[in-house]
């Protein structure tokens, strides 16, 4: 009899398991870019297929190729009965909103936004200009020519935000080290256009950089080439991107949206999702820096450990990193 309930007991809870399971929902809209860009989009990707590959849920996903798409797709992913949504880029913002309050009962996030107050809405974003600040140390320390390079994608204040952490970075270990700064473009396409990012960084090393840093999707990709091509030095951004041109990317600098990714999908899964907003840095390890077998031999262990000093500081407060958003300036210590 004991065994008879037990077993009783036990299918009961597959099948709660599996009819939660089939229930859920998930879905994600993708921004320009594409999923594959080896850089921003493409980190949430792994960090969905992680939560797709540990629990066997499928997702819903919409791929962004036109800007007027992102309600569009988020409207149908909800009228579909699809939740949680993830919305990926502040440039889903406005849509977020708006398609959050047609639909109160479905839960949205979204990254890089942090200023959507409503009860079916979080934001999450990240501290870039810490993680830009530990890459600027690098570049300060590695170069030769006391000059290096920023190359972002659209020009926008959030884009700021990494050039204005790593000019700081650079200035704390330099302060004579000249930073050339260049954004794509002032429209989305800003982000998907490597031979421009390519033609950018060459105008810098032609100048004098010998590492230049890109902030610009797949755009950056055409940096990374140039790097190499010129034999120079690249910083990567978002996911890392060591790997992608070996012993010339000097390092990448981490924004873990992989792991916000699928900690949107896990918490909604097990009901602990929470509207609000999540700020993620160096000290709740949002943002970093990569080392790996692919860039090792660049950084020295003089390097390592100032940057780690340096990343301890940051994290307690003795050294100040200025955020470009707080007041459209970079403030250089």
């Amino acid at each position: 009899m004991k065994r008879l309930l037990s077993t009783l007991l036990l299918a009961g809870v597959v099948l709660w398991s599996t009819s939660q399971a089939m229930a859920f929902k998930p879905a994600v809209v993708f921004d320009m870019g594409g999923k594959f860009d080896k850089s921003f989009n493409e980190g949430i990707w792994n960090g969905l297929e992680k939560f797709r590959k540990e629990t066997g849920i499928k997702y819903r996903e919409f791929e962004v190729q036109q800007e007027a798409q992102r309600e569009q797709f988020l409207r149908k992913l909800a009228k579909r009965g699809s939740d949680p949504i993830l919305a990926v880029g502040f440039g889903q913002a406005a849509a977020v909103e708006k398609v959050a309050k047609e639909y109160p009962n479905t839960r949205f996030s979204i990254i890089d936004v942090n200023w959507l107050n409503a009860a079916n809405i979080q934001g999450i974003a990240f501290k870039e200009q810490e993680g830009s600040f530990l890459v600027g140390v690098l570049a300060a320390m590695r170069s030769k020519t006391g000059k290096v390079g920023f190359v972002g994608g659209m020009d926008i204040p959030l884009i700021h935000k990494f050039a204005c952490g790593y000019v700081q970075g650079v200035k704390y270990i330099n302060s004579g080290t000249t930073v050339f700064q260049k954004m794509t473009g002032t429209t989305p396409a800003a982000w998907s256009d490597p031979a421009r990012g390519a033609e950018l960084a060459k105008t810098m090393f032609d100048s004098g950089a010998d590492i230049v840093y890109a902030a610009a999707g797949s755009t950056g990709l055409g940096v990374l080439q140039s790097a190499a091509d010129n034999g120079k030095m690249s910083i990567g951004v978002d996911s890392n991107q060591n790997h992608l041109q070996p012993g010339s990317v000097l390092t990448s600098m981490l924004k873990r949206v992989d792991v916000a990714a699928y900690e949107v999908f896990k918490t909604g899964y097990d009901n602990s999702w929470k509207a609000g907003f999540k700020i993620l840095g160096l000290a709740e390890d949002g943002v970093g820096w990569a080392l790996d077998e692919h860039n090792a031999k660049l950084v020295s262990s003089a390097m390592k450990s100032k940057v780690e000093q340096v990343r301890k500081g940051i994290i307690s407060g003795s050294i100040k990193v200025h955020d470009y958003m707080s007041d459209n300036k970079c403030t250089v210590q």
